[in-house]
């Protein structure tokens, strides 16, 4: 048959064949609720493009056509909204029958020539919509990698710190000419691991400076007393604090339940213990926590009476990578982790603080009854 027939017609029927592919489009689960320029997206110009193609008869393979200039992927958008990948591919294969049933009904024969040029148009099309999504799907899960490795090398260091905390004490406490050689050995041993293991930690927090915090995270929520959390983690602080001479209260009501994920709460009050004893040496740091309504929901607050936030610096203490221009170091990571934890329970957090006057960071849960839908798994 003339290609160019077939040519002419696809122009010409051009906005039927747009029609009556979104009817059947709109069918799929994700398509329903688009509105018309977003539902095209560049299927118009892959009509042009297949047009052209008839036009010009090409004998080309897929593959050779795949190694030409890519052309406009259709289903960006639709990656970007979490469209499902088979939906994408339904799209344009409603299109590739939309195609043989116009040439049908016109009395055109697709076979031959021009069933291998339709074919090798929306092959094409397919793999690069394909190609897009798998690229994008294997960035996504590396980005997420990276941010929960810096997630975790930051928790590190507050139980490396404590053991190494630990080890000096111990050292302190006992005189070298009263304890024998093999305790001397064991403690140098420590301290050697524990540096190496400090290394590797700050390491892979350096290699990882450019971490998200807005990733996903799959929360495993249940209801647990608060109050044994605190205490537990206030134990395993206390020879940071001591060390300081800081004095670590724990204020939470013994009595008081959260609906939450208890790993990630304990990493939230975690990292603002650990950041509140860094700046209340000599002082103190109470945690509490009081129930919210009848829902089930907390407010829970670290209080210090340390050194206080500059105010030009407070808006700026949950961004990543913003640290204490006077503290000499750190990632930035701690209270972007704690932000990016709270709100993925859908709570809130923020912070109170003077020059001198001490902090107060305080956050929010929601109770069981209120919770919000679960973000997707990392």
């Amino acid at each position: 048959m003339d290609l160019n027939q077939l040519a002419a017609l696809v122009k010409q029927e051009r906005q039927s064949i747009l029609l009556h592919w979104r009817q059947q489009v709109r069918q799929l689960p994700s398509a329903a609720q688009l509105d018309t320029p977003t539902l095209n997206d560049h299927i118009p110009s892959l009509l042009d493009e297949l047009a052209s193609a008839l036009q010009v008869g090409s004998a080309q393979t897929i593959p050779e056509a795949l190694n030409e200039d890519s052309a406009e992927v259709h289903g960006l958008q639709r990656l970007k909204d979490d469209f499902d990948i088979e939906e994408v591919v339904a799209e344009y294969n409603i299109l590739r029958a939309g195609i043989h049933d116009l040439a049908t009904s016109n009395g055109l024969n697709l076979q031959g020539q021009p069933f291998h040029v339709i074919n090798r148009v929306f092959d094409r099309a397919i793999g690069l919509a394909l190609q897009a999504y798998s690229s994008q799907r294997a960035l996504e899960v590396q980005q997420r990698r990276e941010e929960y490795l810096g997630f975790v090398a930051h928790d590190l260091r507050t139980p490396l710190h404590a053991i190494s905390l630990a080890g000096r004490v111990l050292e302190r406490l006992l005189p070298q000419t009263e304890y024998p050689a093999e305790v001397a050995r064991t403690l140098k041993s420590l301290r050697r691991n524990v540096q190496q293991l400090e290394g590797l930690v700050q390491k892979v927090l350096e290699e990882n400076d450019n971490v998200r915090t807005e990733s996903g995270i799959k929360l495993v929520r249940r209801e647990f007393d608060l109050w044994p959390l605190i205490e537990g983690l206030v134990e395993e602080l206390r020879p940071v604090a001591e060390a300081a001479g800081t004095q670590l209260i724990d204020e939470v009501p013994d009595d008081l339940t959260v609906f939450a994920d208890a790993g990630f709460i304990k990493r939230v009050f975690q990292n603002l213990i650990a950041n509140a004893i860094t700046y209340t040496p000599r002082g103190r740091v109470v945690i509490g926590a009081r129930q919210l309504g009848t829902d089930g929901g907390v407010e829970c607050w670290v209080r210090d009476t340390g050194a206080g936030i500059p105010e030009n610096f407070l808006a700026h203490v949950f961004d990543k990578g913003e640290t204490d221009p006077a503290s000499g170091g750190g990632t930035g990571l701690g209270l972007a982790i704690v932000q990016t934890f709270v709100e993925a329970h859908g709570g809130r957090i923020g912070v109170e603080s003077k020059e001198g006057a001490g902090s107060i960071f305080r956050f929010s849960l929601p109770g069981a009854s209120s919770r919000p839908t679960q973000q997707p798994a990392t």
